[in-house]
Parts: structure tokens; sequence; C-alpha cells
């Protein structure tokens, strides 16, 4: 049953949205520090605006820059981590991924190799022997083509040429970022190929729903619809295994705070780090957009529901922050300040013929929806 308190929240922060009451608390990134060219093509900042959010994004790597929503009280805040410049992205001291797309295949290719119809591919090793997030050069360091641009919508597109990075195919990807009137960040991706290929894209954002650099998201509650996940070796490959999250700390079904068991004596924790895991998201239909997580920040009363058409849901703590680097604020970016909530396909997915496929073939069409839906929630 919804509170009273809890109505009063929702119709505050509505009001506050529509009447623009808070507004001058969002400090929007210029646009000139990241006006460039790279590889000799032209890179920018582009603003969206839509429902009560606002999200800033550049076509390098198309990286979500900020993006600021109303707490329960309809006060602003950036709750995603990021650089102030286009030059922090090229040269950055810290995290690669920051707000980046990944790919052309999020998360992890075992030994950095896969074989697809009788033919072996060998991929850059970025990560401790294995191939993560597309490679040396994923999707991340590359300049995407602006299609179009709108006060609410952003389309990019890149085409992921034959050979690139060791994958096979001329994968011609489309992507569109689109901020909803119902306070929704909105991902629809999609892409056909010339070959046969993997294909497993992703939204690498870190979130903090207290607002970058403000501290812990150990008191987060998360929920995870998912009774299994992939455990993983110590390189953090799925062994193959789907395993019950009956009675472990990866039992997400009815909301736990992230520190709750985060500290337990169990192997895949000490793997990980703490939580950098995939979950199998019990789904009601193999397609279709679904409810996969949802987290709710106790001092702000933000609430973050990630919604998705994909199988898995991949959740990272924050472990490896370690407050070296700064974000776009000057404020340092610590361990475990943040968390990660990727939409995809299962890690490994070209090795593992067990999982949900990750090749796309020629005439077929790669899609993936993903959702992120802010709001607000009683303190």
């Amino acid at each position: 049953m919804i509170s009273a308190k809890h109505v009063f929240c929702l119709i505050a922060a509505s009001a506050a949205v529509a009447c623009g009451t808070h507004r001058a608390d969002m400090a929007l990134l210029p646009a000139a520090a990241f006006e460039a060219e790279v590889d000799g093509l032209p890179v920018s900042l582009y603003t969206l605006r839509g429902g009560g959010l606002a999200m800033q994004v550049t076509n390098y790597g198309a990286r979500v820059v900020s993006l600021w929503t109303p707490d329960c009280d309809g006060r602003y805040e950036d709750v995603v981590l990021g650089y102030e410049s286009l030059d922090r992205y090229l040269h950055n001291d810290g995290e690669r991924f920051l707000g980046a797309v990944v790919g052309p295949v999020a998360n992890r290719i075992g030994a950095g190799a896969f074989t697809l119809d009788g033919e072996a591919y060998a991929l850059p090793r970025n990560d401790h022997g294995q191939t993560l997030h597309g490679g040396l050069r994923g999707l991340d360091r590359v300049v995407w083509d602006v299609v179009e641009a709108t006060g609410d919508r952003l389309v990019l597109h890149y085409l992921h040429r034959d050979g690139e990075e060791g994958f096979p195919g001329n994968l011609d990807i489309e992507m569109t970022y689109s901020l909803t009137p119902d306070d929704e960040f909105r991902i629809d991706y999609r892409a056909t190929t010339d070959k046969a290929t993997p294909v497993n894209i992703s939204h690498h954002s870190f979130f903090n729903l207290k607002g970058e650099g403000n501290g812990t998201v150990l008191d987060n509650e998360l929920t995870i619809n998912a009774g299994r996940f992939t455990p993983v070796d110590s390189v953090l490959i799925p062994t193959g295994e789907l395993a019950s999250v009956e009675c472990t700390p990866f039992d997400f079904r009815v909301p736990h705070a992230i520190g709750e068991r985060i500290g337990a004596d169990d192997v895949q924790l000490r793997n990980g780090g703490g939580y950098d895991l995939n979950w199998a998201i019990d789904r009601k239909s193999p397609d279709g957009l679904e409810l996969a997580a949802r987290v709710y920040e106790p001092t702000t009363g933000r609430t973050l529901e990630v919604w998705s058409d994909q199988p898995g849901l991949q959740f990272y703590s924050g472990n490896f922050f370690d407050g070296a680097t700064t974000g776009k604020y000057g404020r340092p970016l610590r361990f475990r300040e943040s968390l990660a909530l990727e939409t995809q396909r299962f890690p490994d997915g070209p090795n593992r013929p067990e999982f949900p496929s990750t090749i796309l073939r020629p005439g077929e069409t790669y899609t993936h929806t993903c959702v992120y839906r802010f709001g607000v929630q009683e303190r």
C-alpha cells in the first residue's frame, strides 16, 4: 500500500519539476569543453531534456556525461559519474568506461578467443588475459556519427568494420538515446551484419543516486528479479553453471542493502572484490520489456528501475574505484560509491552454446532496449 507520506513525496517532487523550483541547482557542462576532432571526426556535447530529467551526452563513445534528476524534495543532483572535458576521456586517469556504450561484445570473452562456424578468432586481451567490453578500442573509444539530435532524442550510428578488434563482419549499429515524459532514460539498439559475428552491446553508466561523489552506495536497497546467476572463476569468466541464488548473498528477489552481505565469506564475492556478476532475469516471455532491477536510495528518496528485453543483468558495486581520480565536480571517485546495472546477454556468450546466443547472422537484426526509470519514494 502506498502511504500518505509516499504520495506527498511524489506530488512534491512532481510539483518542483513542473515549476522548475530547483532547476537552478543544475550546473550543466559547457559544450566548448567537448568540441574537438578525434581521428579526424567532429566531437561535441549534446543536452537532452525530457520529463524531469536533463542529460548530456558526447558522441565520443556515446557517453552519458551527466544526468540530472530530482530527489524527494525536488532538489536536483547529477547521478552519473563522468568527467568535465573530452580531454579527460581521451587521456583518463581512472575508469575507462564511465557512461559509455560497450561492445560489440560487452562483458568478458574468455582467453580473448572464440570459434564461430569452424573459424577461430583471436581478440586483443585487455583484462587479465581476457577480452573485456570489445577490446582495446571498443565502442567506447570511437566517434559515433550523429544522425539526429533533438530536444529529447539523440540518434547515433557506427560501422564496426570487418576485422576491427579481431571481430568478423561489418556490423552496422544504430543507437537511440531518449528521455521520456515519464522520467525515463531509454536506449534502443539496432544492428545488422554481412558476416556471422557475436553481438552483445550494453550501456555502462555508473550511478550514485545521492549524486556523483556524495557517498557510498552500500546503503542503497537493491532488488533483482532473478532466481539464478552465472558463477565465475578467478578471472571472472563464467563456469557455465546457472546457480540458484537461494541462501546466498546473491538473492535480491526482495530488497537488501547492497552492503548487507557484500563482505560475506563467499568465493564469488572474493573473485569480484564485491558484486560483479551476471544475474539470469526471471522473464515471463522471451522478449518485451520487463522489470529487471530496482534501486532505492534512502537519504534522497530517489529510485531507479531497470527495464529490459534482455536475459541478463550485470550488477557491479564499484569495487575498483580507489579515490585516486576525481569526477567532473572535483570530488574523488571512491570505493563503492557507484554501481552499474548493465542489461545484456550472458558473459562469454560466444564460447557458451548453453547460454542465450550472442551470434548475429546476415539477414537478421539485433535489437535491444534498456530503460532506466527514475522516481522518488518516501524516506
